[in-house]
Parts: C-alpha cells; structure tokens; sequence
C-alpha cells in the first residue's frame, strides 16, 4: 500500500480558519512534523487544500 510522508513546512498563522483547521485534521501540532497517512482521494483532497504549506513525499511498501 502507497503512504503517504507529509512534512508541515510553513505555519497556518495568517491563513483562513478552514486552512487551519485542515492542518489540524491531518495531525499537525507543530511546525517541521511528519505524519504518515495512507494514500487516499480524502487524504490527497486535504493536501492538495494546504499544499502550499506542506511538503509531501510518497513511500511505496514493497513486500
């Protein structure tokens, strides 16, 4: 299954409260965290949302 690595690069302080709440909902307590989240159409929606305040890197799982 494809993961997705999302590292939050820049803070929400001066966007609008839907953005913030966004980077919440994905996991962000801090600036420079990593979270991991499966790749969905959910998931890539919320990204692509907030994309100019993250950084988003994809790790395939080969077994």
């Amino acid at each position: 299954m494809t993961k997705l690595n999302i590292t939050l690069i820049k803070s929400g302080i001066g966007y609008n409260q839907s953005q913030k709440r966004t980077l919440r909902a994905l996991g962000f307590h801090r600036l420079h965290q990593c979270v991991t989240h499966e790749d969905s159409s959910s998931v890539r929606g919320m990204i692509n949302k907030v994309r100019h305040l993250v950084k988003v890197e994809v790790n395939t799982d080969e077994a």
